[in-house]
């Protein structure tokens, strides 16, 4: 049986190997036949095997060049997640408590982690942000507002009509003595029924919603302190907050001044999380500390110089922008000090200035004559401002004065085109007959607690808030010639304070702007100040990062970070998707 296996084994081993040798001369044959014996044939077609072959090398560089050339077409370089934005601000840090942002720094962290119940939006219009809706009754004497649904503080607790109604109660406390209690005095909040707030004023107000432009603070933190003592309460080094960002750290630099204040990004924010990872504060004390940090790349941006400055600043890292304000720089007499208490006197200064000279101080000006903007209200016809005519007024300031020579203390900040345009009034001053100081201050809470509320000047040359929406009463009215209040000059007249009190009372436009262009003639007659110019944000910025978009609208500086949450640092490629 074996034996019968091995021989049929041999068999198909042979058979197999005949094949194998069959085929493999069949090959050979068909390669010497096909191949070998027509290579000769080659050069009766080399000019087409050349000409394929060049075309096939031109297709290969051409698609090549082509990646090369128009790969961008496919790709873009876009803004993405992660990344510190640095921002240079003057001003200390005595709390982080936005109930008492006063200094510069302070201001812009109060904007950064906290939201406000109404705020200005893009636009530059008063708009909703923790609010869902405002709702005007009473003709504007009720205001209800309902929260939006959802929000959270940053420690993930629900932010609810307690902490509004909480919030409500510290301002109008004096004992807090914040900056919004204006705003909110002889103010009655309760909850409705229907889980809403409602505000009842002691008198109508068109503009009331501008005063909800205010930030709400954490009742389940600060519920149980002593309201005497709330500016002392741990909350005002580690805050809990509602905004784009939340308390991270803060360090003090070796350098002196510096103190950087760390941010992270809020994933409990109404808005969504922001873009960036984290934001820091670096606040200086002065002006040159921040160009100091900017040149050396120690910020990516700052909101603290001026135009003036562009030369100091390193072109090729920084891009300059600049954003009109609604706001006004003013001289304001103080018509309760002996020098300018005489109406003749702040008429004939007014007479002998020469405008257009200390307006020349500010590059790209916008002349302000008036202590109203046309983006707030449309005056049909404004009041006539008498020619400038020296040598009368230098008359009659020598026939005012008699014998004796005036003097005049005139105080400003060190912010701006301030100081530059105090110094050439200060000439224009000299040159009509006075004696004149100048005194020069950092722009901090001792300068608001020595000079400001004390009023210690004849003349205030200062920046104020006009505000989106028109209401000068805060500047003019005879009940804020207090040291509480921003009435600068001392002003006191009867008929401008009915002439405030009924444009802040009617919702009627109409009716608003006939009041407001009789006040204007009371405001030209009386000279209670003189208009200078508009100012302008000037921002300089990193040339490699997305800031606030240029569609927004400002009407104060801190509006800039109404989009935070869209800002940049970071960029990658991306395939552009069809």
């Amino acid at each position: 049986m074996a034996s019968s296996f091995k021989k049929r084994g041999q068999k198909i081993a042979k058979n197999f190997t005949r094949a194998t040798v069959r085929a493999g001369v069949k090959s050979g044959e068909r390669i010497r036949k096909n191949l070998v014996e027509r290579i000769s044939h080659i050069r009766n077609v080399r000019l087409l095997v050349l000409e394929w072959g060049l075309l096939t090398v031109a297709l290969i560089m051409l698609a090549l060049t082509q990646a090369f050339w128009f790969g961008d077409s496919y790709a873009e370089n876009v803004y993405v997640a992660g990344g510190t934005y640095t921002e240079a601000t003057i001003g200390e840090v005595n709390s982080m408590n936005p109930l008492f942002a006063t200094t510069n720094s302070e201001k812009v962290l109060s904007k950064l982690m906290f939201a406000t119940i109404a705020t200005i939006d893009y636009s530059g219009h008063p708009g909703n942000q923790l609010a869902e809706s405002i709702i005007a009754t009473d003709n504007g004497a009720t205001w209800t507002m309902k929260l939006r649904e959802g929000l959270k503080w940053s420690d993930g607790e629900p932010i609810t009509n307690k902490d509004v109604i909480f919030t409500t109660e510290l301002i109008k406390n004096p004992a807090v003595n914040t900056i919004y209690g204006a705003n909110l005095a002889n103010v009655k909040v309760t909850e409705n029924e229907e889980g809403a707030i409602v505000f009842n004023l002691p008198a109508p107000y068109a503009d009331f919603i501008s005063a909800l432009n205010f930030p709400v603070v954490p009742e389940h933190i600060l519920g149980n302190s002593d309201p005497r003592n709330l500016i002392e309460n741990s909350f005002s080094n580690a805050p809990v907050t509602s905004g784009a960002f939340t308390f991270n750290a803060t360090q003090s630099s070796g350098a002196g001044n510096e103190r950087v204040f760390y941010l992270s990004a809020n994933p409990n924010y109404y808005l969504g999380r922001p873009l960036l990872n984290s934001f820091a504060v670096h606040t200086y004390n002065n002006k040159e500390d921040v160009i100091g940090a900017v040149n050396a790349g120690s910020v990516t941006a700052t909101a603290e110089l001026s135009g003036a400055d562009a030369e100091r600043i390193a072109a090729s890292q920084f891009n300059e922008r600049s954003s009109s304000l609604n706001s006004g720089a003013f001289m304001f007499f103080n018509v309760a000090h002996k020098s300018v208490s005489k109406l003749e006197m702040r008429t004939a200064i007014r007479q002998g200035l020469d405008l257009e000279k200390i307006r020349a101080e500010v590059s790209e000006v916008i002349a302000l004559d008036y202590p109203l903007v046309d983006s707030q209200i449309q005056i049909s016809e404004y009041p006539t401002l008498s020619e400038r005519d020296f040598e009368a007024a230098k008359a009659r300031i020598a026939e005012l004065s008699g014998e004796e020579t005036v003097h005049l203390d005139i105080a400003t900040v060190n912010s701006g085109y301030l100081p530059s345009v105090t110094r050439v009034l200060a000439e224009e001053l000299k040159a009509l007959g006075f004696d004149v100081n100048v005194s020069v201050y950092e722009e901090n809470q001792e300068f608001i607690n020595n000079v400001v509320s004390r009023r210690s000047y004849d003349i205030l040359v200062y920046e104020i808030e006009l505000g989106a929406d028109p209401d000068l009463l805060p500047y003019y009215h005879s009940s804020q010639a207090t040291s509480a209040g921003l009435n600068l000059s001392n002003y006191k007249n009867a008929m401008v304070d009915d002439l405030l009190l009924g444009a802040r009372d009617t919702m009627d436009s109409e009716l608003r702007t006939k009041k407001y262009e009789a006040f204007l003639q009371y405001w030209v007659r009386d000279v209670p100040a003189i208009g200078l110019y508009r100012p302008s944000l000037t921002y300089y910025y990193n040339k490699n990062v997305r800031t606030f978009s240029n569609d927004v609208r400002l009407v104060t500086a801190i509006d800039r970070f109404s989009d935070v949450t869209d800002w940049a640092v970071n960029k990658a490629t991306k395939n552009k998707t069809p």
